[in-house]
């Protein structure tokens, strides 16, 4: 007797059961490939843009045409980033070709009220830099002319800085690197310590005094003297002059 077939035997390959069977299996697949589309539209980038802390983009080509928006969304851009003085912004917007009516517009109204603000911008430039990277007057007031701040407030932001505080930190500058010039020769060791100071813009007269009395008090501790600091004499220089200087 013949044997009994099972179904799935008995089912040929071009049966219509198992094509069903593939078309159901194959468009699941392509389903479950096919990406979900974004429920934003471009209508949502500035918000989103907003959202993430950037200026919007102009919304659409007629205030991108307009000089006076494209000169806001450039300065607000790199206020954004970090702040600048009124000369900065102004030489990137004619950088980008932006008319000078235009960008003395958007100046004008960003300086009254208060985005940009020269004279705070230098206060507090003066108060970082010199904390932080031990800079001295003289330096400072040369980086703020070059950023174009104004001479007044120059002054205004020097005069903040109080000389006995650039005194204390001329010293602690030699005290760091008095160990790094520990085994070369005493008059090489006072020159090198003298030009660091002097390139961070201090005075020659207070550079040569504070480096002096570093190397004295480091020969009293180690109970001997230093017999050529009497035949160093203080050099003589301008002191009012700006000089070139490493920033570090």
């Amino acid at each position: 007797m013949a044997d009994a077939q099972s179904p799935a035997m008995s089912a040929s390959p071009g049966s219509p059961g198992q094509a069903r069977r593939r078309g159901e299996s194959g468009s699941g697949a392509a389903r479950r490939r096919q990406p979900r589309a974004s429920s934003s539209t471009s209508a949502d980038a500035p918000k989103r843009q907003r959202a993430r802390g950037r200026p919007a983009e102009p919304a659409d080509d007629a205030e991108r045409d307009d000089p006076e928006s494209v000169a806001r969304l450039i300065c607000l851009r790199l206020l954004t980033a970090a702040p600048r003085t009124q000369a900065e912004l102004a030489t990137a917007l004619r950088r980008r070709g932006v008319p000078d009516d235009a960008a003395q517009a958007v100046l004008a109204r960003f300086a009254e009220v208060k985005l940009i603000d020269d004279a705070t911008f230098a206060r507090a430039w003066v108060e970082s830099r010199h904390h932080s990277r031990g800079l001295a007057g003289r330096a400072l007031g040369a980086e703020l002319r070059r950023k174009g701040v104004a001479q007044d407030h120059v002054a205004a932001a020097l005069g903040e800085l109080d000389p006995e505080s650039e005194a204390r930190t001329a010293r602690d500058l030699v005290e760091r690197r008095l160990p790094g010039t520990a085994g070369q020769p005493g008059p090489a060791r006072m020159r090198k310590l003298i030009s660091m100071l002097a390139r961070k813009g201090y005075p020659a007269g207070l550079a040569y005094r504070v480096v002096r009395e570093a190397l004295d008090d480091e020969a009293g501790r180690a109970g001997r003297t230093v017999a050529y600091l009497a035949y160093l004499p203080e050099p003589e220089f301008d002191d009012d002059t700006d000089g070139e200087h490493d920033g570090r």
